[in-house]
């Protein structure tokens, strides 16, 4: 490729797992940035420049495979920003390179640790976006969401007693604890927990056997691991009692269905960040399907999807983007960022301007069109998932489940 051609190339990095247990929904997040990068080229670029995307594979997204992808990304591509779904493992350890190289990063972690790493210095790590709520904001949303439940007379619970479990992970001790400090202020007693088991682990039943002693009208489990959760409902299910049973992000998966099968039904679950299912976001899935094929899931890569057309919206505010190195626009596109609220196929992102991550709704903040939305599903009959919270993007209402007694 010619000089004169190279510099109408704008390139764009993204560290996606294409290796590994993650090689899912890493092949997803790179469709939904090929499909985005599609879009605005053929809308004439930024500014009249081409969006170039390079994909780095994170393999088993250790703190080593995301930095050297970043730092093979900047030093041999010389990228203008990072631009990906999640790699957990890597604990930031990735955003020292991108801050020493001074360009933008936007990824989907759902860390807390993001928002101390922003606040730690906000002036070296400018560039550093996360894309989605950091994971405390579900032990905070899904109190909110039972007790709109209760309070909308959807459900009668049978106590104010709630029952909390957690995994090992920090994520999960995170979310359980958000969920016991929330449960208070909303009117739950705390029965049980939160209770950390150490996870990965298919054997549950000593912990549900101490659960059910208090009777509880929530049960609410943080581990994540989509087999693990099912073997936690199916055990639950050998002696139910008149609790809503919630399930840490795994019960998202097939998986989780393919295992707990029918008993699946009734079960809920939620997200921080998901395809809407109004017109925009039907709209996206029958281009992503018509692409990748009927095997793929834009409900994962919309993610990745939204926030190349944000990033292309703040450069395009900045007036262009900038390379390695080249702090001060940069800087421009940074503040763009902060400062233009973007309505995508997952809802509205719109970051803090502080913690630089997404603001969710209605977790923090109370207008839909300010917040993406906590995204809360049901398990129905027919094994798919019911959107039922929060309004006005559900498409669906709750359902008691099929173990509640009469």
């Amino acid at each position: 490729m010619s000089d004169s051609a190279q510099d109408q190339l704008i390139p764009i990095g993204s560290m996606v797992p294409l290796t590994g247990p993650s090689a899912a929904d890493g092949t997803e997040f790179r469709n939904g940035v090929l499909l985005a990068v599609d879009e605005i080229n053929a809308r004439g670029g930024i500014l009249g420049k081409r969006l170039h995307p390079i994909f780095a594979d994170t393999k088993m997204q250790t703190a080593e495979d995301v930095t050297a992808a970043a730092r093979w990304l900047i030093d041999r591509h010389q990228v203008h920003a990072i631009i990906n779904g999640y790699n957990i493992g890597a604990q930031n350890c990735e955003y020292e390179p991108i801050a020493d190289a001074g360009i933008l990063y936007i990824h989907h972690n759902t860390l807390l640790q993001h928002h101390d790493t922003i606040a730690s210095d906000p002036d070296r790590y400018f560039g550093c976006f996360m894309a989605d709520a950091a994971e405390y904001w579900y032990g905070q949303g899904f109190i909110k969401f039972i007790s709109w439940l209760r309070d909308t007379g959807q459900w009668s619970p049978e106590s104010n007693r709630i029952a909390i479990i957690s995994g090992s992970k920090p994520y999960s001790i995170v979310i359980a604890n958000a969920m016991a400090a929330a449960a208070v202020q909303f009117g739950w007693q705390l029965a049980f927990g939160p209770h950390i088991v150490a996870t990965p682990t298919t054997e549950w039943r000593d912990v549900l056997g101490r659960v059910r002693a208090v009777r509880p009208a929530v049960i609410a489990n943080t581990h994540f691991y989509s087999g693990d959760l099912a073997h936690f409902h199916l055990q639950f299910m050998e002696e139910p009692t008149n609790s809503i049973v919630y399930v840490q992000y795994g019960a998202m998966h097939q998986s989780f269905i393919d295992i707990a099968q029918t008993k699946a039904v009734g079960v809920i679950v939620s997200t921080m960040i998901g395809l809407l299912r109004d017109d925009v976001g039907r709209h996206f899935a029958d281009l992503y399907v018509a692409r990748f094929g009927q095997s793929s899931t834009p409900q994962v890569g919309c993610q990745s999807y939204t926030a190349v057309h944000h990033y292309a919206v703040a450069a395009s505010i900045a007036v262009g983007t900038g390379g390695p190195g080249d702090f001060e626009q940069n800087r421009k596109v940074a503040r763009a960022l902060r400062e233009t609220t973007y309505r995508g196929v997952v809802g509205a992102v719109s970051y803090h301007p502080v913690w630089q991550a997404a603001v969710p709704y209605p977790d923090f903040v109370q207008d839909p069109s300010r917040g993406t939305p906590h995204l809360f599903y049901q398990i129905s009959r027919n094994g798919s998932l019911a959107l039922v919270a929060p309004e006005p993007y559900n498409t669906e209402r709750f359902v008691e489940p099929p173990w509640f007694s009469a």
